[in-house]
């Protein structure tokens, strides 16, 4: 899917993971190994977009895979396959018997605050809605409140309280949900909010 003519969204690759946890560094005080990312993108259950900045192509060479040989000496192999494209965001989610759990949202910092995470969390919506599923839920830090107020918007209610959920600073984590996503009042409210998105930013959605 083409996003104006700057940016666009396709499903996650594992060529893409060097990218993702870039990012993810630079978005989270904890992060995933590699080894981590390639047990989700094996998962059916799993769903993980990224979001693509086509202006600026990524100009890095690649740098050849080192690994120990039957014989326990270190050799180079060829390089794993890598794209030229710049990942700046992602979101991962996973598809449970009748709900979707986002388990990340993030965009590179130099991205934010030009609408790029409200657009991968639309995405989220319809990747659930299209999968037939009745609701999304996720975690957010309490002290978050900018994406509060944005999963607010797309009509997330705050549901429960996970004590000390984050391990880096033991922060609580609001859970917050949809209400039914697949009933016609939801429906309309998330096309008003597409409408407005597309307004605000000159830019699909």
């Amino acid at each position: 899917m083409v996003v104006a003519s700057r940016f666009k969204i396709r499903p996650m690759t594992l060529a893409d993971i060097p990218q993702v946890v870039e990012v993810e560094r630079e978005s989270f005080p904890t992060t995933w190994p590699q080894t981590a990312y390639r047990r989700e993108l094996a998962s059916r259950y799993a769903r993980y977009i990224v979001l693509i900045d086509s202006s600026t192509p990524l100009e890095r060479p690649l740098q050849p895979a080192v690994r120990r040989s039957f014989f326990g000496v270190f050799r180079r192999s060829e390089p794993a396959p890598a794209t030229s494209e710049r990942i700046v965001g992602y979101v991962g989610m996973w598809l449970m018997v009748d709900q979707a759990h986002i388990v990340a949202i993030a965009v590179r910092e130099r991205y934010r605050r030009q609408g790029l995470g409200e657009l991968l969390l639309v995405q989220a919506m319809q990747t659930a809605i299209d999968a037939g599923l009745d609701s999304v839920t996720l975690e957010v830090r309490r002290s978050n409140s900018s994406a509060q107020d944005l999963y607010d918007k797309y009509g997330f209610l705050k549901v429960a309280v996970r004590a000390r959920y984050y391990s880096d600073n033991h922060e609580d984590a609001i859970i917050m949900t949809t209400p039914p996503i697949q009933d016609e009042t939801y429906r309309e409210h998330l096309g008003r909010l597409r409408d407005a998105y597309r307004t605000h930013w000159d830019r699909d959605i």
